[in-house]
Formats: structure tokens, C-alpha cells, sequence
């Protein structure tokens, strides 16, 4: 499809700022389903729909857990769905604006995108100001929990009493030992694990020797809640029923290796993946992939262009040794304990993701979208980095 058709019937304004931000190979998709997603896009656009009162609450929704609209990368739907937001956003109060805090991250971060700004200047579409250091903070609304009542039998399904025949005094004596050593080895399996559980804190390192606090499950998802931690590949070999997976044993830091499967064949050599230091998700819920079953995944850096451009690993700082817990800066993440496992139902980790970049420097940090504020990603030794890739997506 041209890139004529598929602006479809787009005001001159806005298709003269589409046209004139076009960005590579794949602005207008890079695969057949991402175009007719740009298609869908733009025609909502053409039609009013975006900038409806009702489109605008449908786009606060899609775009809580994304950068862009299409794909992981800027495409035509992103900058008509910019230029719709232009004559709204550029009129609303901060009151306003703070009550869509997904649209008004998403609008500044296309604004301040290269392309996007050329194009805007040259339309004469000034940069919109706004006050994102006092957005308020988001609230959850916790869900009602409800109670269950306990259903009383009716009256004539009262069950009758039983009365249990007295043991002679010897067996009930003897019975008494054994009732006792129940109840202690019930209360010694629950210190042991009270036990381990500390020390587990513990040995997650939280600043100054401290256990880092535990984040409740059900509070909003933040970066701190995977845990990251520096791992050691200590072999690789190819999976045995899967052409693009490697299954790796990696140390981190626990008694026994851990097994990974990684769909690095296509990007990454073997040679250069094995006997090196690596980022580990070790939280997330073992997956059985083709028959056999991974406990964690790594941390890779896939060009801006796509991960046909190539993907490259995260590398801990010099000095880093496997098991080091990798955390984010900023006070309120800093020293905040990981959770046990993610819940695959709350999307925890797919709704942090889209966060998830490296800098002009090449050190891999999560940007907050709803504040912009940059947490770099690192270990007590320095700051995680990637090889080559700037403003790279992380996953």
C-alpha cells in the first residue's frame, strides 16, 4: 500500500506534518499487520474520532502501557494522532492535562522527538509547555474485597453430636507426647521459614546492609518490583528442538545454575555468548519452552530500528559478580525489595517494559512516563550499559 492511500483523507494540516516527519524505512509500518494498524490510525483521525471526548478517554487507556501506538518505534499513526492532540493539548490547564497523564507523557515525548519537532516548526506548531513536576501522583482504586459468609444450616440439618469414645488412661497419656511434637514441628517449620525469608532480604542487599522494604503485590506496578540481578553464563549450547533458542546455565549467585532459554540464535553468536557477565530477570514465572523449562530471562537491547537491526546484551559495570542486585536510582526505588515472582495476570513487567531504554551515554535506565523522570539502571559497582545501542528498547 502507498503511503498516499494510507493517509487516507487526513486535513491538509495534519498530513503536511505526517509527511514531513517521516523517519525511515518503516514510518508507515514494518510488517503488513503493523501497517493496517497504521491505517486504522490515521482514518480514526480523518473521521474526528481521536480528539472526541470519547476517543480520548479510548487512547488514555491504550496508551497507559505504551510508547507508541504501532510497534516499538515511531510511525505515521503516532504523528497524525500528535498532530489531532496539537490544537487540544496546546489549550489545556494543567488541571486539565494532569487528569490524562498517559496522553500528555505520550504528546511531550513525540514532541520532543527529532522528527517530530522539525516537522512541527516547520508547520509553525510551537512546543507545549507543562508542569510535570507537580502532576500529582496516580491512584489505584483498591477493589472491594468481598466477604464470604459462612451459610447456616437450616434446622433440620443440624448435624448431630457425636460423642467420641474416652481412651483408657495409659493411651491417652501416650497419645499426649505425640500431639505436642506435632504442634512443635508445626511452629519450628513456620520460624524457618520466617527465618529464611530474612535472610533472603537480606541477601538481596539493600543500601547499608539493610533489608530493602518489601513492595505489596497489589500496589501500582514499578521497576522495582523485577528483580534484576547480575548473572554469569557458564555455558551455552543450542536447544535440541528449537532453531532460534539457546539454553544457558547461568550463575546467580544461588547454590545451583539456572536454566535459560534465550531467543538470541539470529542476533547474537555463540562465541559471544558464552563465559560472560549478563543482566538476569530472575522473578518472572518459569516457562516450558519446547520441552525445556526456563527460569528467568536476559536483559538485551534491541536496536531503535527494530530487532532485525540487532540486539546486544546489557553489561553489568566492571567488577560486578554474579548475584549482585541491580536496582534503579531514585530514593522511592532505590531500596525496594523485588517481589518473590511476578504475577503474570497484573502484566507487571509489560507494563513497566515500555519504560525500559538507554541513554545518549549508552547506560540503560527506565524512564518514567508519566513524570519523565530518568532512573538509570545499575549495581553498587556503576551503571548498566549497552554496547552501541542509543534510545535502544530493553527486554
Amino acid at each position: 500500500m502507498s503511503a498516499q492511500a494510507m493517509l487516507g483523507n487526513l486535513p491538509h494540516g495534519l498530513r503536511e506534518v505526517v509527511e514531513k516527519a517521516s523517519e525511515g524505512d518503516n514510518y508507515f509500518g514494518r510488517t503488513e499487520k503493523d501497517k493496517g494498524e497504521v491505517v486504522e490510525w490515521t482514518t480514526k483521525v480523518s473521521q474526528g474520532a481521536v480528539s472526541s471526548g470519547d476517543g480520548l478517554k479510548t487512547l488514555e487507556s491504550t496508551l497507559t502501557s505504551r510508547t507508541f501506538l504501532v510497534g516499538n518505534e515511531l510511525t505515521a499513526a503516532d504523528v497524525a494522532v500528535y498532530a489531532s492532540l496539537y490544537p487540544i493539548l496546546s489549550k489545556r490547564t494543567p488541571q486539565e492535562y494532569y487528569s490524562q497523564p498517559s496522553i500528555t507523557r505520550y504528546f511531550d515525548h513525540l514532541q520532543h522527538l527529532s522528527s517530530v519537532a522539525a516537522a512541527s516548526k516547520a508547520a509553525n506548531l510551537s512546543p507545549v509547555t507543562f508542569d510535570l513536576d507537580h502532576m500529582p501522583p496516580l491512584e489505584r482504586a483498591a477493589a472491594p474485597v468481598k466477604e464470604k459468609k459462612p451459610k447456616a444450616p437450616a434446622a433440620s440439618e443440624q448435624p448431630p453430636v457425636e460423642v467420641a469414645p474416652q481412651a483408657p488412661a495409659a493411651q491417652a497419656k501416650e497419645s499426649q507426647p505425640a500431639e505436642e511434637g506435632e504442634k512443635t514441628g508445626k511452629a519450628d517449620k513456620k520460624d524457618k521459614k520466617k527465618k529464611e525469608a530474612k535472610e533472603g532480604a537480606a541477601a538481596a542487599g539493600g543500601k547499608g546492609g539493610k533489608a530493602p522494604a518489601a513492595a505489596p503485590e497489589d500496589s501500582e506496578p514499578a521497576p522495582s518490583m523485577i528483580d534484576l540481578r547480575v548473572g554469569h553464563i557458564l555455558s551455552v549450547k543450542r536447544h535440541p528442538d528449537a532453531d532460534s533458542l539457546y539454553v544457558e546455565q547461568i550463575d546467580v549467585g544461588e547454590p545451583e545454575p539456572r536454566t535459560v532459554c534465550s531467543g538470541l540464535v539470529h542476533y547474537i553468536p555463540i562465541e559471544q555468548v558464552e563465559n560472560r557477565d549478563v543482566i538476569v530477570v530472575c522473578n518472572l514465572k518459569p516457562v516450558t519452552m519446547r520441552g525445556v523449562k526456563s527460569f528467568a530471562m536476559l536483559l538485551c537491547a534491541s536496536s531503535k530500528d527494530g530487532k532485525d537491526a540487532g540486539i546486544e546484551f546489557v553489561n553489568p559495570p566492571p567488577g560486578s559478580k554474579p548475584g549482585d542486585r541491580i536496582y534503579f536510582e531514585g530514593d522511592k526505588y532505590e531500596t525496594a525489595q523485588p517481589l518473590p515472582q511476578l504475577n503474570p495476570k497484573k502484566k507487571i513487567f509489560e507494563t513497566i517494559q515500555p519504560g525500559f531504554t538507554t541513554l545518549d551515554t549508552l547506560e540503560a535506565a527506565w524512564v518514567d512516563p508519566v513524570t519523565g523522570s530518568v532512573h538509570k539502571i545499575r549495581t553498587k559497582e556503576g551503571v548498566c550499559k549497552a554496547a552501541t545501542f542509543v534510545g535502544a528498547s530493553l527486554s
